[in-house]
Order: structure tokens, then C-alpha cells, then sequence
């Protein structure tokens, strides 16, 4: 029995490949037998860059399943992640009964997601959206589907999905406050029966619940410490060399938290001034759900761990993560000293520092003592 030490409510994200032959709809499956639950297909947004001249961004809506329990209580999400490339041949057929949607406008998807079924066949699943626009559903023979306005421009495409993109397979959670260790143990336990393997691009996120970090000082800690101890974070989990959407914040983010009148501000401010640089997602620890208050996900994300289909090796950097965390959110003012070492002796220092249960610091010293 593994004690359970960390405090903060936490979701994980897990990308792994379903076997050849299965998908993450399988696993969506095993989740909900073991809680009892159900099974919803439901459309799962994301962007992919574009080859298309003037078009950068391909806007998708692809097929994840939601399991949920009694009264609909959500347990975890099964969906797509595009970023997953090496494991998948591209080559081979479109599996039958799986296919995206896409457009050149993530309004007109959101406005699919919210009229039209994810549980129809491909050939039914836009004729709402067409009957919107008072315009007949295109059919070609590739067995693409197209929604055109009444001036013949393309609102949306239904097409058959790319070779083995349903192995593709993001393990999301919902929202864990106790026993992390066991829940999350149990999803990867169903994952490895099933003989899911991790990706050559894969990566786990972290997203710690972040409502008690909206003041001006805790972000301010939060840039500091995070920057400061960037390297040797991404050599103490291991941070996987091919996965993608990994970077560094603007140097405008700390112009702003260097201010000396920055940390005086009350959050509507501080937030107003945030969200006027140019943060995304894609950088080692996501700040964009706090700047804008994402109801979905009021998270601090963590990007740099590893996929794996051990729950301790997830659960340890977590309990890192929260060290760091709970330090920033003290009452003290942590300024910018620059990136501290990375050799194992710099490592076993900030193991013993920091305030992490003896058995979190013993896996981890174990990998970097002389």
C-alpha cells in the first residue's frame, strides 16, 4: 500500500497508443466496467497546422469517449491527441465508423459541437448543421462529407479518419483530490491489460488546481521559481526529447512580474495586464487557464513529465511539483536568480530542500546519488 502525500486536487493526462486492432474507445470501455459507468461519444476539439496556402490552422473536431458514472458524475475522458505521429501508420485504411471534422473556423465547430450528434455515422452526423444553412449536404466519392453556405463557401468536412488515428489515446481524469496514487493506478492498470504502450512523442500534464493562485505575488513566485529550476525539473523527470509543445514564456511575462508595482496590483489588474502578453499552452507550464480563467480547466498545468504506465512515477513528480508550488504561494517574495544547476549534486540539494515526503526523495535520490 502506497501512502498517498499530496493534497491538492489534481487532474493527469496521460497519451498513450492503443494496440493494433484496438482503440481508446476500448479503454473508455474497460474504465466504465470497473466504475460501473457508462460510455458518451462526444467531439474533442484540437488544431493542426495546415498546408494549405492562407490557411495555417486546420481546426478539428475529433471522436473521444467520456466515461461517466451515477448521476453522471464525470470519471475520465478518452480522446485523441495529434501531436501523436511515429507510433501510427498513416498508410493504412480508414478504420469504419471513425472519421473528424474540420474547418478553417473554430466557430463553425463549436457551433457543430453544439447541434450535432457525435454519435451518428458520418454520413448523417452534419445534415443538421446543413439544414442550418439551408444548403443540401455534399457527399463525394472518397466518402467525404461537406457543408457549404448558400455562396457555395465550406463551413465544415466530416472525412473518413487518417490511418490508425483511433489507437491515438489521451488518458484524462477528472479532477482527483485523495488517494491519487490508487485512482490513477487503476486507470493504467486497464491500460497495460489491454497491452497500451507509450508513444515516442508521449507526455503526461499535471493540471493542479489553481484558484488560491489569484494574487499578483503568487504569480510572480510561481515565474521566478518555475524558470529558475526549469532544467533541472526536466532532468529530474526525465522530459521526453520528442515530444512537441514544449517552450519558454515571453520575456515580456518577466518584464511584467519584475515590476516592482506588479505584485501591489489587486488580481482583476494584474489579471487585465497578463492577458494582454502573448501566452499560449504550448510552453513547459501553462499559465493561460489562470491569465483567462478557463471555467473548464481553473488550472496550473505542468507540461515536461514523461507518458508512463506507472502511476509512482507520475505521482512522485507531482508531489515535486506541489513542494514547489506550495512555496510559491507562501508569503514570500521570490525573485528571478536564474537557472541553477543541473548536476546530480545541484539535483540531491534541491531534494533536500525541498518539502517532500522521505519516500518521494529516496526514489529520486536513488537515480542521481555519485
Amino acid at each position: 500500500m502506497i501512502t498517498n502525500h499530496l493534497r491538492s486536487r489534481i487532474g493527469f493526462e496521460v497519451e498513450l497508443i492503443a494496440p493494433k486492432g484496438l482503440s481508446r474507445r476500448n479503454l473508455a470501455d474497460a474504465i466504465a466496467r470497473l466504475h460501473n459507468g457508462e460510455v458518451i461519444r462526444f467531439f474533442h476539439a484540437q488544431a493542426e497546422p495546415s498546408k494549405l496556402p492562407d490557411t495555417p490552422i486546420f481546426e478539428n473536431l475529433t471522436l473521444g469517449f467520456k466515461v461517466v458514472g451515477p448521476g453522471q458524475k464525470l470519471i475520465a475522458l478518452c480522446v485523441d491527441d495529434l501531436t501523436l505521429q511515429s507510433d501510427l501508420d498513416k498508410s493504412a485504411a480508414s478504420k469504419e465508423g471513425w472519421y473528424r471534422i474540420v474547418s478553417d473556423d473554430a466557430r463553425f465547430l463549436e457551433l457543430v459541437a453544439c447541434q450535432c450528434d457525435a454519435g451518428l455515422p458520418i454520413k448523417q452526423v452534419l445534415t443538421k448543421l446543413a439544414h442550418l444553412y439551408r444548403t443540401d449536404l455534399q457527399i463525394d466519392r472518397s466518402g467525404m462529407c461537406r457543408v457549404v453556405d448558400q455562396s457555395n463557401h465550406s463551413i465544415a468536412i466530416a472525412a473518413p479518419l487518417p490511418g490508425e488515428r483511433e489507437r491515438a489515446c489521451e488518458l484524462v481524469t477528472a479532477p482527483i483530490k485523495t488517494d491519487h496514487h490508487q485512482q490513477l493506478s487503476e486507470f493504467l492498470c486497464l491500460a497495460k491489460d489491454l497491452a497500451y504502450t507509450i508513444p515516442v512523442e508521449g507526455a503526461t500534464h499535471l493540471h493542479f488546481e489553481a484558484l488560491s493562485f489569484h494574487s499578483a505575488q503568487t504569480i510572480k513566485n510561481i515565474v521566478n521559481l518555475f524558470d529558475d529550476h526549469d532544467q533541472l525539473l526536466r532532468r529530474l523527470f526525465k522530459t521526453n526529447i520528442h515530444c512537441t509543445r514544449l517552450g519558454q514564456w515571453p520575456q515580456s511575462l518577466f518584464n511584467l512580474v519584475a515590476q516592482p508595482s506588479f505584485t501591489l496590483l489587486a488580481w482583476p489588474e494584474a489579471k487585465r495586464q497578463l492577458q494582454e502578453l502573448p501566452i499560449t499552452k504550448y510552453c513547459n507550464y501553462n499559465l493561460a487557464n489562470i491569465i483567462h480563467e478557463i471555467k473548464e480547466k481553473p488550472t496550473f498545468e505542468v507540461r515536461i513529465l514523461p507518458s508512463s504506465l506507472e502511476a509512482l512515477d507520475i505521482i512522485n513528480a507531482a508531489c515535486v511539483v506541489e513542494a514547489l508550488l506550495t512555496i510559491a504561494c507562501s508569503s514570500i517574495n521570490i525573485e528571478r536568480l536564474g537557472p541553477v544547476g543541473t548536476d546530480n549534486k545541484s539535483i540531491l540539494a534541491f531534494l533536500n530542500e525541498i518539502n517532500i515526503d522521505t519516500s518521494v526523495r529516496d526514489f529520486y535520490c536513488s537515480r542521481f546519488r555519485p
